[in-house]
């Protein structure tokens, strides 16, 4: 088994910026993929960033040029740099990590609000 904790959500005013965290622990893979997901009220959950085994990064349209995904492989943490971030990015953020098998967290909740 695989826990996921997500962190560093919170209330941010538009253009601000914020850092979530992502720690996976227990059977850990040396080689695994972790990624962010979203989910409006209402909405089915939509990828936001992802970061492959390899390496390779995949963004969302929405979110490229704005987000930065990146990870520390030899700690099973990732992170997602949320930067001029706006109202429309207001969410619960749900982290997921890839190994054999996929696992994710509860979710951290974002709001972009004046």
């Amino acid at each position: 088994q695989v826990e996921v904790v997500e962190s560093g959500g919170g209330l941010v005013q538009p253009g601000g910026t914020l850092r979530l965290s992502c720690k996976a622990s227990g059977l850990i893979s040396p080689y695994y993929g972790m990624g962010w997901y979203r989910q409006f009220p209402g909405n089915q959950r939509a990828m936001v960033a992802e970061i492959k085994a390899d390496g390779a990064t995949n963004y969302a349209d929405a979110v490229k040029g704005r987000f930065t995904i990146s990870r520390l492989n030899a700690y099973a943490t990732g992170y997602l740099q949320m930067n001029a971030l706006k109202e429309e990015d207001t969410a619960v953020y749900y982290c997921y990590y890839k190994g054999s098998r996929t696992f994710w967290g509860k979710g951290t909740l974002v709001t972009v609000s004046s």
